[in-house]
């Protein structure tokens, strides 16, 4: 071997340590930018829960994800015929028991939950009642912010109300109260209550 070829050998061997000493690495295959990204949260896949039965009035329930509510869609069956008084109830009751269900496997998988409980049931306006007034079996105060909050968003624009971004609400017995749906609350339920103001009896 020449002395040539020695100090060439000899320059790449220090070249290759000058950059290793620099935290380079010499590399001859294309470098492996890792997993592709997961899924994006509160993001729904293929077929929505709302496939799961044809027949129905189209609605949509507001469930939280991450720190916002998000409308998901559902159906409310309502018998052909019922007027139009009744049939605001059933929706509204309709969407109480959608609310108050466990999210399908693909939104739970998603991120999807609610805070609506169990065994809450709505009945129309009493004799003094604005007829627009929905009495809760609990009065909203009384709920956590949270399922206030998905209980006004979803109720606030649906055809259960004037689909004007309000909702009537009270307890059994208790002053009523109209309710607003607003960006503010969904951006952030948990801490931005619906803006109220008090209804008078009629």
């Amino acid at each position: 071997m020449n002395a040539g070829t020695i100090r060439g050998l000899l320059a790449a061997s220090l070249f290759a340590a000058l950059l290793a000493g620099c935290g380079i690495r010499p590399t001859e295959v294309p470098t492996d930018f890792g997993a592709a990204p997961s899924r994006v949260p509160c993001s729904l896949s293929g077929p929505g829960v709302s496939t799961q039965s044809s027949h129905g009035v189209p609605v949509q329930v507001f469930l939280l994800c991450g720190s916002s509510l998000v409308a998901v869609d559902r159906t409310v069956r309502v018998p052909d015929g019922t007027p139009d008084a009744r049939r605001r109830v059933i929706v509204a009751q309709g969407l109480l028991d959608q609310l108050a269900a466990s999210p399908a496997a693909a939104e739970k998988a998603a991120g999807y939950t609610t805070y609506v409980p169990g065994g809450l049931s709505v009945a129309g306006p009493g004799p003094k009642d604005p007829e627009d007034a929905l009495r809760l079996s609990t009065a909203p105060d009384r709920l956590p912010p949270y399922a206030r909050a998905q209980l006004v968003c979803t109720l606030s624009d649906s055809a259960a109300t004037e689909g004007d971004g309000s909702v009537t609400l009270g307890g059994p017995g208790a002053p009523l109260r109209r309710y607003e749906c607003t960006d503010d609350v969904r951006n952030h339920p948990g801490s931005d209550e619906p803006p109220t103001s008090e209804v008078g009896a009629g």
